[in-house]
């Protein structure tokens, strides 16, 4: 009987490839079709504020999750919930 062979890292590269082309295949198969939503206006959407809220949105976020959020629990520890005047 014959050693079994060893895959070399060129064949390996080329069956991750097809794995993954075969993978983004069935995902675009399985896609439904998008619908719009029904309360899209038109009018509204291309307002200039609300394409720049677009933009500025994700650093409200950030801003919310590393400064506002640590700072409001701090705030309800003692003593600085004594200091601050925070009640219940």
């Amino acid at each position: 009987m014959a050693p079994a062979r060893a895959s070399s890292p060129v064949d390996r590269r080329w069956a991750r490839r097809a794995g993954a082309v075969a993978a983004l295949v069935w995902l675009l198969a399985a896609a439904l079709p998008a619908r719009a939503d029904e309360s899209y206006d038109p009018k509204r959407a291309g307002n200039p504020v609300r394409i720049a809220a677009y933009a500025v949105h994700p650093f409200g976020v950030l801003l919310d999750y590393l400064i506002f959020r640590p700072a409001w629990w701090i705030g309800h520890q003692e003593p600085f919930k004594t200091i601050f005047g925070v009640t219940d």
